[in-house]
C-alpha cells in the first residue's frame, strides 16, 4: 500500500495505492501524477496572474497561445454549458474561471496514469472529488462517505463501488460559492449535490450545474446516461436519482 498527500490547487489531494498490480514501490508513479496536478495549476490557476488561464481572461493572449489542454476544457465547459441549458459555465461571475471542471479532470488524468503505470487499484481524492480504479482489496470495493452540508463531522451517504467518480458540490467548505449564471447570485436551494458517474471530469461539472439549478437538478440528472446524483437540500430534505 502506498499513501500521498500533496497540497496543490488551492486545496488537499490524496493517494490512496493498493499494490495488486505488481508494483511493490509505486512512488515514481505516484510522483508522475503530482507533477501532472502541479503542471495543471500552473495553466488554469486563477490565483496566479501569469497562468495562461489568467492571463487568457484579462485579454493578454489569445488561446491559441496557451497550452492545448487549454482549448480542450474550454470545448468540454461549452458542451456541459449547452448540455446543462446554460447552468454550468465557464464564465461565473462574467470572468473566465473553469475550475469547477479542471480539478476533476485533473483527477481524472491523475488516475488514468496510475492505470497505464500498472497500479489499477487506487483512490484519488482531490478535495472531496474522489476517483475510485479496481478495488480497494481482492473482492471489496471502495467505499467513500459524503460529508452532511449542515451536519459537520456527519456523513450525508455512503457511496460504493470499484471504478466510479464521486464529485460534491456544495456549501460546507466554501459557503455560497456556485453563482446561478441565469440570475448572477448565489445558488441557495440546496445544501449539496453530489454527482456519481464513470467520467470525474463531467461528475465534477454535472455537481456544479446540479447546484446551481437547485429543484430542477433531480430531473436533469436522471436524463444524464451513466450519471445519478444525491441531494440535501437548504433544509435538511435529501433525494436521490432512481439509479442511485
Amino acid at each position: 500500500m502506498t499513501r500521498h498527500v500533496e497540497h496543490v490547487m488551492g486545496t488537499v489531494f490524496s493517494f490512496d495505492l493498493r499494490h495488486s498490480g505488481g508494483h511493490d514501490d509505486a512512488e515514481p508513479y505516484v510522483a508522475e501524477a503530482v507533477a501532472w496536478l502541479h503542471h495543471v495549476d500552473e495553466v488554469f490557476s486563477t490565483y496566479k496572474p501569469d497562468s495562461p488561464v489568467s492571463r487568457l481572461g484579462r485579454g493578454e493572449i489569445a488561446l491559441a497561445d496557451c497550452p492545448p489542454e487549454v482549448a480542450d476544457i474550454l470545448r468540454m465547459c461549452e458542451s456541459v454549458s449547452d448540455r446543462s441549458r446554460g447552468y454550468f459555465t465557464a464564465y461565473p461571475g462574467g470572468r473566465l474561471d473553469p475550475s469547477a471542471i479542471v480539478k476533476g479532470w485533473a483527477v481524472e488524468r491523475a488516475s488514468a496514469m496510475l492505470r497505464e503505470a500498472g497500479v489499477p487499484d487506487h483512490c484519488v481524492n482531490g478535495g472531496g472529488d474522489v476517483r475510485l480504479s479496481g478495488a480497494a482489496v481482492p473482492g471489496r470495493t471502495w467505499r467513500v462517505g459524503v460529508a452532511h452540508p449542515l451536519r459537520p463531522g456527519d456523513l450525508a451517504a455512503v457511496v460504493s463501488g470499484n471504478d466510479l467518480a464521486v464529485a460534491t458540490s456544495g456549501t460546507a467548505e466554501r459557503g455560497a460559492h456556485v453563482i446561478d449564471p441565469h440570475t448572477g447570485r448565489p445558488a441557495t436551494e440546496l445544501a449539496s449535490v453530489t454527482v456519481i458517474g464513470p467520467d470525474l471530469a463531467l461528475a465534477d461539472a454535472y455537481a456544479t450545474g446540479a447546484f446551481a439549478m437547485g429543484a430542477a437538478a433531480r430531473e436533469w440528472v436522471e436524463e444524464l446516461d451513466g450519471y445519478e446524483a444525491f441531494a440535501v437540500t437548504a433544509t435538511g430534505a435529501t433525494w436521490r436519482t432512481s439509479g442511485l
